[in-house]
């Protein structure tokens, strides 16, 4: 009961009038960032490669559906992004907010990992990221206080095994961040990055492909022994979704308005 009464306290309308594009909003940290900005009264395009996904966040956002549309959108394919950003932000009247939640996990020994899924991995995560923001640009530089949150990975910065390619991709969207902040900054555009850690998410929990993430499939014969602090230090255990979505909103609001080029680890204390 007292966690509820917090939430419910904290709901604002921090939203209101603003227009915001989710990836990966079919599933996961994505979709409770989409439900999360809806609740704050925002202007939502829910944007996901699944058209399943897309219909369950439409479902889970029933009482804001006036304020919510989707669009199906593949990041990791070009010209899927030009029409699906050019098709959002039309819907929208422009743009203020664009969260890069999109992503995909595979795990393997890295000396049996193959090219193709090296490439996807980062052709989904880094190269999909890059594009959402290329495309969303020009909107977001006629925006109201327009910001971009990207999403890297306390595997942009820690050791994880397995996950090479992952771990590459977003150390990728970490520098990139940095650099588009210091870029696009004395215009007005403030660009942050999360770097989720020890959450219960579609990713974690091995939804399959056709959500855009793919689970971490860790091999048969792992050592376990490599994964050091996986539990949170609250003693919580993994946190769910929200717990990103509350932040991801704090830092594309007003209430971020003085931070940019910078990312916050939401891990619960895994890593210090």
């Amino acid at each position: 009961m007292a966690r509820r009464a917090t939430h419910e306290r904290i709901a604002m309308n921090r939203y209101a009038d603003r227009r915001v594009i989710v990836t990966g909003a079919g599933s996961g940290i994505g979709q409770a960032t989409a439900l999360r900005m809806l609740q704050e009264g925002g202007q939502v395009v829910a944007a996901d490669i699944s058209p399943e996904g897309l219909a369950d966040t439409v479902a889970k956002a029933a009482e804001h559906q006036d304020r919510l549309s989707t669009v199906q959108i593949d990041v990791g394919d070009e010209q899927s992004v030009v029409d699906g950003v050019r098709s959002a932000v039309a819907g929208l009247g422009g743009l203020d907010v664009l969260v890069n939640a999109a992503g995909i996990l595979r795990s393997s020994h890295t000396h049996q990992t193959s090219l193709a899924d090296f490439e996807k991995v980062l052709r989904v995560n880094l190269v999909g990221t890059f594009l959402m923001i290329r495309e969303s640009i020009p909107a977001l530089l006629e925006g109201e206080g327009p910001a971009v949150v990207n999403f890297s990975s306390t595997s942009a910065e820690f050791a994880h095994p397995y996950m090479s390619a992952y771990a590459a991709s977003k150390g990728g969207i970490q520098s990139m961040t940095h650099g588009l902040a210091a870029e696009y900054g004395k215009q007005g555009v403030r660009f942050t990055a999360v770097q989720p850690g020890s959450i219960s998410s579609g990713m974690t929990d091995g939804v399959g492909e056709s959500k855009q993430s793919v689970g971490p499939g860790i091999p048969e014969d792992a050592d376990w022994s490599l994964f050091s602090g996986l539990m949170p230090a609250l003693g919580q255990g993994f946190a769910g979704p929200e717990s990103v979505a509350g932040v991801v909103a704090m830092l594309a609001s007003s209430d971020g308005a003085f931070i940019t080029g910078t990312s916050v680890r939401v891990d619960g204390g895994t890593h210090y």
